[in-house]
């Protein structure tokens, strides 16, 4: 079972990566279109020196990007450590929901971006989370390998 453990670790990278590609496909056509009037060229320029420069619905991509870069590095370490002790399948189902719920974010952030929803979708994937953290501490800290 550690490869289905793993398998959403893997798909939620490559999730990370697809909205990467996103942002810059539509961020760098942005600001090419805006040209030397966004004064953005200053050194040690940042992504949050767009903000309020170029389209807010641009910049989602972009917020969505980072948020993926936040909450996940918990989630990662946390199916590892569950692929390490011997994963079950509710804590595959539990993986599976909570990376399905990101995209679903993402997407939502990315597109329509009512907070309202976004919240609840963030809501039920840290739920998920916490479930799945909850088990990796039973699985660690209540492991004996000395009882069969």
């Amino acid at each position: 079972m550690q490869a289905q453990m793993l398998a959403p670790a893997a798909v939620l990278v490559l999730w990370s990566l697809v909205m990467l590609f996103w942002m810059a496909g539509t961020r760098l056509p942005a600001i090419a279109k805006g040209g030397s009037k966004l004064k953005i060229n200053k050194p040690g320029g940042r992504g949050a020196d767009l903000e309020g420069v170029i389209d807010d619905k641009i910049n989602w991509k972009s917020h969505n990007h980072t948020h993926l870069m936040e909450q996940p590095t918990i989630f990662y370490p946390t199916v590892i450590i569950l692929a390490i002790m011997g994963a079950g399948p509710w804590d595959i189902t539990l993986a599976w929901i909570y990376v399905a719920l990101r995209i679903v974010h993402s997407i939502w952030q990315a597109t329509v971006n009512k907070v309202n929803v976004r919240f609840l979708i963030f809501l039920m994937a840290s739920l998920a989370l916490v479930a799945l953290a909850i088990r990796a501490i039973m699985a660690t800290v209540f492991h004996n390998p000395g009882v069969l």
